[in-house]
């Protein structure tokens, strides 16, 4: 059956969601179901059409303490990542594209932001490791480690594809993963927009107050 324009543009843009990314090399798609999204392929920040339940998660946080994201983060606008320490572009690249646009909010509005990073490669991202890491992007984010099973499951459910680290044949370890910001709105508690791999701090400068306030960016 012929697809009209509309629908191959959403299709694209899903399928461009679920893109999984070896950080450093370029890598295939996942097999989670596609989220039908508003917009075109390349705009950097885009609303779904059908808004999905925040990760139901329970993890170890930086502190070393036991955190629930759903109840911890309910009534606050919240950015969700999936990604790993050891990376050496990608992930680096999205959290300090967040931090500078965070940075220009006031500061009433930053108090009001939670940012979350979840680990892909939980054997070595330690409470501590996170902690001094995520600390070059603000003291207060949020890293979260624990059973990799249980996150691969939760960022399936989010549609965000995650692979078990591989280590290359040079000791290199690679961990292939979406590279989508998950976007929840304070309003509802549910995810409603996506940063995509494109979006720069320009981006999220401008999709964040909106997004506080629960609004389409």
């Amino acid at each position: 059956m012929r697809r009209t324009p509309k629908l191959a543009a959403a299709a694209l843009v899903a399928a461009a969601a679920l893109t999984l990314t070896a950080c450093g090399s370029d890598s295939g798609g996942g097999d989670a179901p596609a989220a039908s999204v508003s917009g075109t392929q390349s705009k950097p920040v885009v609303t779904l059409d059908q808004p999905m339940e925040k990760p139901d998660l329970v993890l170890t946080d930086s502190d070393g303490k036991k955190y629930d994201l759903i109840k911890e983060t309910k009534g606050r606008p919240t950015l969700i990542y999936f990604g790993y320490t050891h990376c050496p572009d990608a992930c680096p690249a999205v959290m300090g594209n967040i931090d500078v646009a965070r940075k220009q909010l006031p500061k009433a509005e930053q108090k009001k932001l939670r940012i979350v990073f979840v680990t892909t490669d939980p054997e070595r991202d330690t409470p501590k490791r996170l902690k001094s890491w995520l600390n070059g992007f603000g003291a207060d984010i949020v890293g979260l480690t624990g059973d990799f099973d249980t996150i691969q499951g939760a960022a399936s459910a989010v549609n965000v594809g995650v692979s078990k680290p591989v280590k290359k044949k040079n000791g290199d370890v690679v961990v292939d993963h979406g590279l989508q910001v998950l976007m929840a709105s304070p309003k509802d508690d549910r995810i409603h927009w996506l940063g995509m791999k494109d979006a720069g701090a320009e981006d999220y400068a401008h999709a964040l107050p909106k997004i506080i306030k629960g609004q389409n960016p």
